[in-house]
């Protein structure tokens, strides 16, 4: 079983060419699982590649 690589709100939303604020949106869609503590928000690393990866196949 792999470790998760996890990356805070600010590199999530530069890695999707978004907002931080549209990451949290779409956190509270279901669109990606927020991880970590309260007031420390991380994002697994692969999940935000593939969906980056999923937006510029649709661009």
């Amino acid at each position: 079983m792999s470790t998760r690589r996890m990356v805070p709100t600010e590199l999530a939303a530069l890695a999707l060419g978004v907002k931080e604020a549209t990451i949290r949106k779409w956190v509270s869609r279901g669109k990606i699982q927020r991880y970590g503590s309260p007031g420390r928000a991380e994002y697994d690393l692969d999940e935000i590649l593939r969906l980056a990866e999923k937006r510029n196949q649709i661009d």
